[in-house]
């Protein structure tokens, strides 16, 4: 094949997508095994039109008779009315489920459409018969449906062509006209997305802005929970240039997709929804064009382009798949674009080399665009392929291009500006030699040229200002740079060459040899998880020759960083270990001989950065996540006690393996500050929350493998505590939850009253103003409550409206009522059901079809009152009809009686006078003329009432010279007659159907009555305002009924009309009859009670195997309270600070006694878990439990959501502090939790009301809180460790050395005291005369085996190690005791307790009033005892062993794990409190331990002093659950208190002895004080006879044990 076809056939760019050229050549290509199918020149079809023609089509469809045959599709039957239809059809749809989907575009294309039509139609032939409308329906709407898409779509082709196109593409041997096919394809791919990414509004803004990039995952989390299939401009291109794209379809449903999604997120009318249908107007207009086009000529340069180099990026795909947010139109923007082929790392660096004047340079002409986004520099990328332009290489001698530019740059080949601008200006005169000058090639070169020369002015003319430069050519100038240069170069390679030519004395060994490459990720896989930045020296080297090195410094630094990396990988003594010592050795001697580098300027601006920083000018500038990023990890790594410790210390490095080699294999998933500090310089964290979770890992780690008791363990839980500080402080303490859903109910009812209230007709008659005296006691039904607009409006307004359904049944039943009061002719009929067909609209706007509020009102539909009302006219009508009837024959009557009775006395006269008449258009009386059209003022009948108004239709004078009119006379509301509640307009009167005459001389003026549209717009001229009426009806004296006027049927009046200046307000007043006290009467009804609640019934239902006598329903209610099957409920729970959750799964009655069956929620802290683990708010987790429980025990409802379902939607009648989230089942047995797919959901019956379910608009993102256990776990460990040794604490190392965050500037912030954040105040310790330091610290109470241990094992550690912190003293110690055998452990244990008790033997008796650090002890809270039968409350606390002596004895009579004593410590002494104290405690000094009996949620009696005397006092519950919390009291406070309640009469606080002697045959209890008892503790009453006898049994074994008196007394 000669060049020359092939270069004709190449310069279509639509040739292989439109169709053009001979088919014949084309085709017969050789070499080519088949012929090739021609993409079809049909124009394309746009989809959403095809699948509207469709649905018109059925829909539009009639039968013989003129009916529409998708009338039966419209809706589907209701599941109240034919329930056996959901039976027989699994996926019920209609034809407005299908018209909702195609006004969203949800279809992609015809196949979707037809599959609903599909299913619709067989649902229909499934559920009906043969012989039924239905079902003959339905086959002739889908055979119209097959043939009409027939028409429009022809099936297969565009199957066929990609198929085709495929195997082309796959075919090794394909011809060159099919490779130049692909490349025209993909030519015409980048001209539509060209299209669409320069495509700009009249204001120039470009509409694909907000298309070319994703929305950022932190600030649009929602996005991704809602769009499934994200895609942006940015992917397509990318598509577009891997070739992912065989034809243009394709590519048309991705651009689809894009708009959809765009469309589903942004509301309907907001600036992204138009440009989402904008750019699909512009991709469908541009491809059609593209697809019609006539082949165009091009240059040399651009075909070579196009089939040489078409597998490069095109401008615009460079621009979207590298481009940032910043890229501006301009031709000089600056903007930086990276070829396909350039690395990450070589991108980064090139990035940091914006400083370099040669950079700058290459940057203004590589990245200069047009207005349109086009960048100039895109033919100039790289040099035309020799094989295919083997002239090209004849012409020019010196062929250069962009790429080898870049090279030459990258090696660091140019020394100056000159030489770049020499390279640059030969690739242009290149181009320009070899392309015609009308080329668009030609034309680039000038233009980028002319960019060239404008850049380098500029350039020098900034130099200049800036002084010393390496812009001038000067040789003294270049040589003297040089010379710097080399200077540090070769510095750098003498410390080199001083590291890899050491070698060990003895062996000669090369010490480097380890050094020299990194190891292997094949052998060595875990070395990359702990080592964050790996470096070598081959990667030192080749940053040495590239000149990475801006100073000498960042040079040593990464020496440091290869040496410390193996120092932390390798184990202490290995040999790789010992060499890094030795080389770090050398080199710090051989900088030390070279001395300090001459004249190294460190600040110029001019030098090149270190790869891994970041340019000075970008650092002082940091975005709102990099700030809130540093702030969270700041106030982690600074924060110390209250010793000045910094408690980060430990948690910045990982343990070597060396020294902890079990750590890996007990932590999965190890990580330390280090490597979240160069996540963060590397930017791997999209939001704060990701930073958030790594730390908490990091926390959870350091509990799991370390012991509670040690050090490390609390100073975890505290900084997990800072965390959680610190981030609700960036977040205001503002708690994003929900909105409130009640009131976004209510807001919606509102909207919907109003709209229907003020409904309008075309002439601004509000419809609701007929039904205004619509009486509110329905006539039929006396007994209902009474019902109008004004009484829901009095409820609207004070929110008792919580249901959408009781609002729609209150509306419809005064509209229904007023249809059924009136006749169906009337003006009150007709306004009614306008009323109840706007009311339908505004609901499914307003609720968008159950996709903003789902409810079971939705399911009556403008179908159904259609229907409704056509039945209510069958069954009125005929009635109506003959009423009409027999009132025409009463009239027809009563006129012929009237007409006698006026024609007998005289009837000749009559006659006579009427044929002699002679009628005039006008009439003067006393100077005043009268007209026809006129209307004036007539004398009343009566002296005290208003003039009649008249409108005058003839004028006449009689034979005597009388002048007379005769006319219609207009009556005022006062004249007719109305019910009290009607409303008039003001100034309004009514057409009547009264007509007479009346002499002239009983005028008494003019005024003027206006029709109701032109009343409030004009105004007479030269009337007075009180002579000017408005009428909108006419009154029928006969029917005493009011009827709009529809013409206004008068005489034409002479008065001439004006506008007015001001439009007149619509101000409608109360009849004259109104009642004063109705609105009274309403409002009382209205204003009753709270919410308005559905009316239910009781739902019994059938259960399979139930119990004989047990009646199970679906709904029943319960003591004032409805239950339905599924409903979530709390239970009462003794001794648990919240009470459980249970879910009713069966519901039934028994023997008069209501039961449910379910299962039962726990709330996390009756769970076992590490108190770093956080939680959702409100979230409980499915338990093993399922209980039979009465519903006397239910205390609340409350609802319990899935995961989803609570971040999308909520019920509209349960608050939210009642909404529960749960997503996991807690099992027991292996202590874990773990999701599951979700909550058996059942199907209710009709009678069943359900929950009306209102859906966000954009899901909530829930926040996690800390564990219930993270507070009390540090307060128990702070009283634990608070006797460590002070001079332990002198010696903390705060590891000053620990690196800062690099490239993120460390922004401080101010954190909460230290105080606040660990609750402990440190006293004074005296120090005992004749002890030493240790000695004084052992004598404290709170002694354990670790902390012995920990004691005497830290200082054989801290001489070991004497530069070791603080916190890695803490670590080793932990170690060892890990380490530790059994039997050693338990020794320790023995040995703190004969310290403790050795304390407490040689404490003098006199001390004990001064306060002691360390001291605990835990007191109840005193409470009265009782005459007669005493409760004896117990109180178990760690204080001082009774006087009585005796060993202690095990608590072995209580049950194992008894819910009442978790954790339980040594039973000391007991007693009943401590009664006598004077005043109240402060807040603090008095707290049970775990374990005490308290009285629970019941409140203490009062102190003495503050209440009346105890035996007036009710007597509380005998044994309760102890509070979960615990706080310490120093024995100095409980020792004062106690003597502060002794007095006179009593040597004790207490009155012990009754206690004592309380037995229970004196105690009577009733049945409310048995039911509070904790029958719970026990698992059964045993051989007792009550469970109450089983708990006395159990008190005296316990008071025995506590008192230690079973020796004593001998029992």
């Amino acid at each position: 094949m000669s060049a020359s076809s092939k270069r004709r056939r190449a310069t279509s760019p639509s040739s292989s997508v439109s169709g053009g050229g001979d088919l014949d050549d084309a085709s017969s290509t050789p070499g080519s095994g088949r012929k090739r199918r021609r993409i079809s020149n049909v124009p394309p079809v746009d989809t959403i039109a095809v699948c509207h023609e469709l649905f018109n089509a059925v829909r539009d469809h009639k039968d013989d008779h003129g009916r529409q045959l998708s009338e039966v599709f419209q809706r589907v039957p209701k599941r109240r009315n034919q329930p056996d239809y959901y039976e027989t059809v699994s996926q019920p749809i209609d034809m407005t489920k299908i018209q909702y989907k195609l006004k969203s575009e949800d279809y992609n294309d015809v196949e979707q459409l037809t599959a609903d039509f599909q299913l619709m139609f067989n649902n229909a032939k499934s559920f009906y018969k043969n012989d039924t409308a239905e079902y003959q329906a339905a086959c002739k709407l889908w055979g119209l449906y097959l043939q009409t898409r027939n028409e429009f779509v022809q099936p297969g082709d565009g199957d066929e062509d990609d198929e085709d196109g495929d195997d082309m593409m796959d075919n090794p041997g394909m011809s060159t006209e099919d490779e130049t096919s692909t490349v025209n394809l993909k030519e015409l791919f980048e001209q539509l997305l060209e299209a669409l990414v320069s495509h700009a509004d009249p204001s120039g803004r470009h509409v694909s802005e907000l298309f070319q990039k994703l929305p950022s995952k932190m600030h649009y989390p929602d996005y991704y929970a809602i769009i499934k299939e994200p895609i942006d401009l940015r992917t397509i291109a990318q598509r577009i240039q891997i070739g992912y794209y065989k034809s243009v379809n394709a590519m048309a449903k991705d651009i689809d997709l894009m708009a959809k999604n765009a469309k589903t997120y942004n509301e309907p009318g907001s600036q992204v929804f138009k440009d989402a249908n904008t750019i699909k107007k512009v991709f469908i207009q541009r491809k059609t064009e593209l697809e019609h086009a006539e082949p165009t000529k091009s240059s040399l340069r651009i075909r070579n382009r196009r089939s040489g180099q078409g597998d490069q990026l095109s401008g615009v795909s460079v621009a979207l798949h590298y481009g940032s947010e910043d890229e501006d139109d301009p031709v000089l923007s600056g903007s930086v674009c990276y070829d396909e082929g350039e690395s990450e790392a070589e991108s980064q660096s090139s990035s940091m080399e914006m400083s370099n004047p040669i950079f700058q340079l290459y940057e203004a002409v590589r990245g200069a665009r047009n207005n349109q986004g086009q960048v100039f520099s895109e033919p100039f990328q790289h040099l035309p392929s020799r094989r295919e332009y083997p002239d090209y290489y004849q012409q020019i001698k010196l062929p250069i291009a962009l790429q080898q530019i870049r090279a030459k740059m990258k090696n660091c080949e140019y020394e100056s500006v000159e030489q770049m601008d020499a390279d640059l200006t030969l690739m242009f005169e290149n181009a320009k030699r070899y392309n015609m000058p009308n080329s668009s090639i030609y034309k680039r070169a000038f233009r980028l040229q002319q960019i060239l020369q404008a850049k380098k002015r500029e350039l020098v003319r900034r130099d200049d200002e800036d002084g010393d430069s390496i812009l001038s050519s000067d040789t003294g100038s270049i040589k003297k740079k040089s010379h710097k240069k080399n200077v540090k170069k070769n510095r750098m390679k003498d410390l080199y060459d001083a590291v890899t030519e050491s070698r060990e004395a003895g062996t000669n060994r090369r010490l480097c040899d380890l050094f020299m490459f990194k190891p292997s990720k094949k052998d060595y896989p875990d070395y990359y998880k702990v080592i964050l930045e790996p470096m070598d020296l081959k990667t030192i080297e080749h940053n040495v020759r590239s000149e990475r090195y801006a100073t000498e410094d960042a040079y040593m630094d990464d020496m440091r960083l290869m040496f410390r990396n193996a120092r932390h990988y390798n184990e202490e003594g290995s040999q790789v270990y010992n060499d890094a010592d030795v080389l770090e050795k050398i080199l710090k001697d051989k900088r030390k001989e070279l001395g300090p580098f001459p004249e190294e300027d460190v600040g110029s601006p001019k030098l090149k950065l270190r790869k891994i920083g970041v340019s000075p000018k970008k650092s002082k500038y940091l975005t709102p996540l990099q700030q809130r990023l540093n702030e969270l990890y700041d106030a982690v790594r600074n924060f110390t006690d209250r010793r000045g410790r910094r408690l980060s210390t430990i948690f910045l490095r990982l343990p070597s393996r060396a020294e902890l080699p079990d750590y890996y294999a007990t932590i999965k998933r190890p990580i330390d500050m280090e490597r979240l500090r160069s996540h963060m310089a590397a930017g791997r964290y999209q939001d704060v929350e990701t930073l958030f979770e790594d730390f908490a890992l990091m926390f959870n780690n350091a509990c799991i493998y370390n012991e509670p008791e040690s050090l490390i363990y609390r100073d975890a839980l505290v900084l997990h505590r800072v965390l959680l500080e610190t981030r609700k402080q960036q977040e205001g303490g503002e708690d994003s939850g929900p909105p409130n859903v009640g009131h976004l109910v209510r807001e919606l009812i509102r909207n919907l009253f109003v709209s229907v209230l003020g409904h309008q007709d075309e002439e601004g008659r509000c419809y609701s103003d007929s039904l205004a005296e619509i009486p509110a006691v329905d006539p039929a039904a006396p007994e209902k409550p009474p019902q109008n607009f004004d009484v829901i409006r009095m409820n609207v307004d004070r929110g008792h409206y919580r249901r959408l359904d009781i609002f729609q049944e209150h509306m419809f039943e005064v509209l229904e009522k007023a249809r059924r009061l009136h006749r169906t002719d009337s003006e009150i009929f007709e306004d009614a059901v306008e009323l109840q067909q706007f009311f339908i609209k505004i609901r499914d706007e307003l609720c968008k079809n159950g996709e903003i509020l789902q409810s079971t009102s939705l399911n009556y539909t403008s179908k159904h009152l259609h229907s409704d009302v056509e039945q209510e006219k069958r069954e009125k009508i005929p009635i109506e009809i003959e009423e009409d009837k027999l009132k025409t024959e009463e009239e027809e009557q009563e006129n012929k009686e009237g007409e006698k009775a006026e024609d007998l006395p005289g009837e000749s006269c009559q006659s006579e006078s009427e044929s002699e008449r002679v009628y005039t258009q006008d009439c003067s009386f006393e100077n005043i003329t009268y007209h026809v059209g006129d209307f004036v003022y007539v004398e009343p009948s009566e002296p005290n009432l208003k003039p009649h108004i008249v409108c005058i239709e003839r004028l006449w004078e009689d034979e005597a010279g009388g002048k007379w009119l005769y006319g219609c006379w207009f009556y005022r509301p006062s004249e007719t007659f109305h019910l009290a509640t009607r409303k008039f307009l003001e100034k309004e009167v009514f057409k009547s159907d009264y007509y007479n005459k009346v002499s002239i001389s009983k005028v008494l003026g003019k005024c003027v009555v206006l029709f109701v549209k032109d009343y409030f717009k004009m105004q007479p001229e030269g009337y007075r305002a009180e002579d000017v009426f408005i009428c909108e009806s006419r009154y029928a004296g006969r029917n005493k009924s009011f009827k709009k006027i529809k013409i206004w049927a008068v005489p034409v009046s002479s008065v001439k009309l004006v506008s007015r200046e001001v439009p007149l307000p619509v101000v409608r007043v109360a009849s004259m009859f109104a009642k004063p006290d109705y609105d009274k009467l309403t409002i009382s009804y209205a204003g009753s009670g709270g919410f308005i609640d559905k009316e239910r019934e009781d739902a019994p239902t059938e259960m399979s195997g139930a119990d004989p006598g047990c009646q199970h329903y679906e709904q029943l209610h319960y003591n004032n309270m409805w239950f339905r099957v599924g409903d979530c409920v709390y239970i009462q729970s003794h001794g648990l600070s919240k009470p459980r959750v249970a879910r009713i799964e069966k519901l039934w009655v028994q023997n008069g006694t209501t039961f449910f069956f379910g299962p039962i929620f726990i709330h996390p802290e009756e769970t076992e878990h590490e108190p770093t683990k956080m939680f959702y708010k409100r979230e409980v987790f499915l338990s093993h439990l399922e209980e039979t429980l009465p519903v006397s025990c239910v205390t609340g409802k409350c609802m319990v959501s899935s995961f989803k379902d609570y971040l999308s939607c909520r019920s509209t009648e349960v608050s939210e502090e009642d909404v529960l989230l749960c997503e996991s089942r807690y099992i027991d047995t292996e202590k874990q939790m773990k999701k599951f797919k979700g909550l058996k959901r059942f199907s209710y019956s009709s009678k069943v009301v359900e929950d009306e379910i209102f859906y966000f608009r954009k899901l909530m993102v829930p926040q996690k809180e800390a564990s219930p256990f993270l507070d009390k776990k540090i307060n128990e460990l702070e009283v634990k460790l608070a006797d460590v040794e002070d001079e332990d604490m002198e010696d903390i190392d705060d590891d000053d050395e620990a690196p800062q965050t690099p490239s993120m500037p460390q922004v401080q912030t101010p954190l909460a005291s230290d105080t606040d954040t660990v609750p402990y105040t440190p006293q004074s310790t005296p120090k005992v005369k004749g002890l030493s330091k240790k000695e004084g610290a052992k004598r404290k109470i709170n002694m354990s085996g670790y902390i012995l241990f920990s004691s005497e094992m830290r200082a054989v550690i801290k001489a070991r190690h004497p530069d070791f912190s603080f916190g890695e003293l803490s670590r080793l110690v932990g170690t060892e005791w890990r380490n530790l055998e059994a039997t050693k452990k338990a020794e320790y244990e023995e040995r703190a307790a004969k310290i403790v008790d050795q304390q407490e033997r040689d404490r003098p008796p006199q001390k004990q009033a001064s306060p002691r650090a360390g001291m605990m002890g835990a007191y109840g809270p005193p409470y009265m005892p009782m005459q007669g039968p005493h409760e004896g409350l117990l109180s178990v606390a760690t204080m001082l062993p009774h006087p009585a002596g005796g060993p202690l004895l095990p608590h072995h009579h209580l049950q194992q794990g008894m819910p009442g004593y978790p954790g339980m410590p040594h039973q000391g002494m007991m007693g009943a409190g401590m009664n006598g104290m004077a005043g109240s405690p402060t807040q603090g000094s008095f707290m049970q331990q775990p374990g005490m009996f308290s009285p629970g949620p019941h409140a203490p009696p009062p102190y003495p002093g503050q209440g009346p005397p105890s035996h007036l006092q009710p007597t509380t519950p005998m044994f309760v659950a102890p509070p979960p919390k615990t706080q310490r009291v120093l024995h100095s406070e409980a020792y004062l208190k106690y003597i502060e309640g002794l007095n006179s009469e009593s040597t004790t606080v207490s009155k012990w002895d009754q206690t004592l002697k309380a037995q229970r045959r004196d105690t009577y209890m009733t049945k409310e004080q048995e039911s509070r008892l904790p029958a719970h503790w026990l698992k059964s009453k045993g051989a007792h006879t009550t469970m109450a006898d089983a708990l006395w049994r159990l008190r005296d074994l316990m008071l025995r044990d506590s008192l230690n008196i079973c020796q004593g007394y001998n029992l």
